[in-house]
């Protein structure tokens, strides 16, 4: 099952939404908000087009002005609200993301897609560099989470324990990796290092290349992912 099309995708729109789910607000406070919750940690906030996501929001019909509020000689602000569509809107989306698995497409995959390129001795040390860097980063995380315990209800931070857990599953998949690949037990790894020091691809690998062209496996492959 695909998620929805939205007329909006912004990750930071469903967040402003959930926002004023719980009273209207004027932007700058909803900025404050976000910022007091950690929410950039979760999602990709550009705070400066935060006023252009509202404007958007309320094109669509799903924030509406709901008054006014002025402080000492400070400007009037416009405070908004969302409305009962947007309710629907942050319901159904937020229902979806839950739900619906989302291909995201990692950086680090596509790394990996193409890691053949590199040498595999230099691939072994950015390997152990990348291990060791993700090692210091659930480490702070945990940390936070530590100090956090007890003080804050577990829901709060739900997706911080789950990032940790992605950090971790991440280095013990790669450590693994990173063991067989300095072994050199990984098939094909000896086909790799013949190609990165003569500079021609092996035989070995024209020949797979061309019988799972000639099978269509490939395209098979391809059109069960478009499935899940």
């Amino acid at each position: 099952m695909m998620a929805k099309r939205r007329k909006l995708s912004n990750p930071l729109a469903l967040a402003v939404m959930a926002t004023l789910g719980e009273r209207p607000m004027h932007p700058y406070e909803i900025a404050q908000v976000l910022r007091q919750r950690g929410k950039e940690q979760s999602i990709k906030i550009n705070y400066g087009s935060l006023y252009t996501v509202v404007q958007n929001l309320e094109k669509h019909g799903f924030v509406e002005i709901a008054g006014t509020q002025r402080q000492g000689n400070r400007p009037e602000r416009t405070l908004y609200g969302l409305t009962t569509s947007g309710r629907v809107e942050m319901h159904d989306w937020l229902a979806d993301l839950v739900a619906v698995p989302v291909r995201e497409y990692p950086a680090y995959e596509a790394a990996l897609s193409l890691i053949l390129m590199l040498p595999p001795d230099e691939a072994v040390g950015l390997l152990g560099e990348r291990v060791a860097k993700l090692e210091i980063q659930v480490a702070a995380i945990r940390g936070v989470l530590g100090k956090l315990d007890g003080d804050l209800p577990r829901m709060f931070l739900i997706e911080t324990e789950y990032q940790v857990h992605m950090v971790e599953a991440e280095i013990a998949w790669t450590r693994g990796f990173l063991a067989e690949l300095a072994a050199g037990t990984v098939s094909g790894v000896a086909e790799w290092r013949s190609w990165q020091q003569s500079g021609e691809i092996p035989g070995e690998w024209a020949e797979i290349e061309k019988r799972v062209a000639d099978s269509g496996i490939g395209e098979q492959f391809r059109e069960h992912m478009k499935e899940l």
